[in-house]
């Protein structure tokens, strides 16, 4: 019987080169080293914690890889845009994008103050779409678009995530039609939502811990690395029928 199996294909990321944005620390950083250690060049971008930044890049350039460090602060207008060219330049080209920066702020809706709502739309919001289109400009055919959202989204968060939930929503409603445009040229655009994550914004240990803790199937939390694999796994050929969905990465928690 005669196999109906496609030839294999790359399953690493060597010769791409890639950018991650907030790629400092948690999931970006955990994002940024899969990456290296799968074959591509990556920029991260940070906005204070440059020492965390280069730390990264020296980890990146362990693996061989090239590695760039940029300072964005994604609140500031055309500096996510200018990342994407800055990193497409200082790489020589750009086949990845992973928009991993945002605000996580947490309050009752009655204690949000203008700045504050504005700050979240810009860096969760407006700084994403920005750097999808510089990206669609500088990605090669064929390239890849990775938001993270949170899966927060997909059911009713706690009091106090009205801010947050409102401004990752957004990012599927951009994720299926930048899909649809791009999708002729081989790019594709998903978005990963993560559940509890064990971060420096959200840690295992933290006073909120027991509660997402005990919402999940698994009765834990996520690591940086379990995102950072599937996050891999859709900037890599594996995944090029992939595009337009979200993927919830969340040990059940939705389930």
């Amino acid at each position: 019987m005669s196999s109906t199996l496609s030839p294999a294909v790359p399953t690493g990321l060597t010769g791409r080169a890639a950018l991650v944005t907030g790629g400092s620390r948690g999931i970006g950083a955990a994002t940024a080293l899969r990456l290296a250690r799968d074959g591509a060049d990556v920029a991260v971008t940070y906005v204070q914690d440059e020492a965390a930044a280069h730390a990264v890049v020296a980890e990146i350039e362990g693996f061989g890889r090239r590695g760039v460090a940029l300072r964005c602060d994604a609140a500031d207008a055309g500096a996510a845009a200018d990342a994407v060219h800055r990193a497409a330049d200082a790489l020589g080209r750009l086949d990845v994008l992973v928009n991993n920066a945002g605000i996580g702020l947490l309050a009752p809706i009655g204690e949000l103050t203008g700045e504050q709502v504005d700050r979240t739309l810009t860096v969760n919001v407006r700084a994403v779409f920005l750097a999808c289109r510089a990206a669609a400009e500088r990605l090669a055919d064929g390239g890849r678009i990775v938001s993270v959202g949170t899966a927060l989204t997909r059911y009713t968060g706690g009091p106090g995530s009205t801010l947050y939930g409102l401004s990752k929503s957004a990012l599927t409603g951009l994720t299926k039609p930048l899909a649809r445009e791009l999708g002729p040229r081989g790019i594709t655009v998903n978005l990963v939502q993560p559940g509890p994550v064990d971060t420096d914004l959200n840690p295992a240990d933290g006073p909120l811990a027991e509660g997402q803790r005990a919402a999940t199937s698994l009765g834990r939390f996520g690591t940086a690395e379990e995102v950072a694999s599937l996050i891999a796994y859709l900037a890599s050929a594996e995944a090029g029928f992939i595009t337009g969905t979200e993927l919830v990465v969340d040990g059940g928690h939705a389930a």
